[in-house]
């Protein structure tokens, strides 16, 4: 069986930032961050039920370019991240924001733990807040070594990329207590030092661009601006280090020149743990990282891919397309930014090894 794709209507007007579809099981609701300074809320589901290219339910005005979002416990919650400087709730029921706290510079990452119910914050100041949930506890502070340039998830770690190549993880339990001890009212910060559960270099020699953990919570895959992934395994044990690995990508031969491109996203399939990456050149591949094998590749999208979602039941995986200095396009045109969405066939994103 192969995929279908679609386009979602009325995309966003200036570049996208980040896309992440909502955890619900079988939900087709997609959110959508935007460096025109909203936040938008789609449904690919049109009124018959059908999915295609669905339609705007909602757009949020920030302040400023918005950089990151999420969703929360339930796909009417939303957690955004901006050049604002602020980290936001949304509530997409009441259309109401609240601050949750307040960075010293632009916040380029937000994600949320539903096992531990924590929000946490990545900020190029340096720092990542944790905030409690549900609550008006104050955010936890965490200082950096260096400028964090992306964060993600497993079940039980919060893997943090930064400059001069260095990752944190930490324990996303210990995140979690820290954020008890906490009783004064946001927007204040509650600073903590906490020593993460591991330090670790980059297997990569160039900027990280990307970071995204296993589903299985086994490990973590991470990219850079210089046409490379690596797969990496949380187990410190020398045995599983000596498993990791990195490899070339997103690169194409232009009049005999090897031309490099960044690689700006990756992203899990929730079911199969394959992963898809996504380029300045406009491709999407699919990768099994266990295989260490390109599983397919799709055919090249107008400009740069600059961000990549799979649904929860790993039907759907959602392709943001935005111009980039890659292209050489620093204005952006009507029509040049774009959702694609590809509904996969039954084994299109299964490893070879995976039944």
């Amino acid at each position: 069986m192969s995929s279908n794709q679609f386009i979602v209507a009325s995309p966003p007007s200036d570049a996208i930032s980040a896309i992440a579809f909502s955890p619900e099981p079988n939900s087709t609701r997609l959110a959508v961050a935007s460096w025109d300074k909203n936040v938008y809320l789609y449904d690919l589901r049109d009124e018959n039920g059908a999915v295609g290219e669905g339609k705007l339910l909602q757009k949020f005005e920030h302040r400023a370019p918005v950089l990151d979002v999420c969703f929360g416990a339930n796909e009417d919650e939303l957690y955004t991240a901006g050049l604002d400087w602020d980290v936001r709730r949304i509530d997409a029921r009441t259309s109401s924001q609240t601050v949750l706290s307040s960075h010293r510079a632009g916040v380029k990452s937000v994600v949320y733990s539903r096992e531990h119910r924590i929000v946490v914050s990545a900020s190029w100041d340096s720092t990542l807040h944790v905030h409690r949930a549900g609550t008006d506890s104050t955010p936890a502070e965490i200082p950096l070594p260096s400028k964090p340039f992306s964060l993600s998830l497993s079940p039980t770690k919060l893997v943090v990329a930064m400059a001069s190549r260095a990752l944190h993880i930490y324990d996303l339990k210990s995140l979690a207590m820290i954020t008890d001890q906490a009783d004064v009212q946001p927007p204040a910060v509650n600073r903590v030092d906490i020593e993460p559960w591991q330090r670790r270099e980059s297997s990569l020699k160039f900027m990280t661009r990307a970071v995204a953990c296993m589903p299985d919570d086994a490990g973590y895959a991470s990219s850079s601006i210089e046409g490379r992934v690596a797969v990496e395994w949380f187990d410190p044990s020398p045995e599983s280090q000596a498993r990791k690995y990195a490899f070339k990508c997103h690169r194409q031969t232009v009049d005999d020149v090897d031309v490099v491109y960044p690689v700006n996203a990756l992203a899990f399939h929730p079911i199969y743990g394959t992963f898809a990456s996504g380029g300045g050149d406009g491709v999407v591949a699919l990768w099994d990282g266990i295989a260490k094998r390109r599983i397919r590749q799709y055919q090249k999208y107008p400009s740069s891919v600059a961000a990549l979602s799979f649904s929860s039941n790993g039907k759907y995986l959602a392709i943001a397309v935005s111009p980039g200095f890659e292209d050489g396009k620093e204005d952006i045109g009507p029509g040049t930014v774009r959702i694609y969405v590809r509904e996969l066939g039954e084994s299109e994103a299964r490893g070879k090894g995976t039944k």
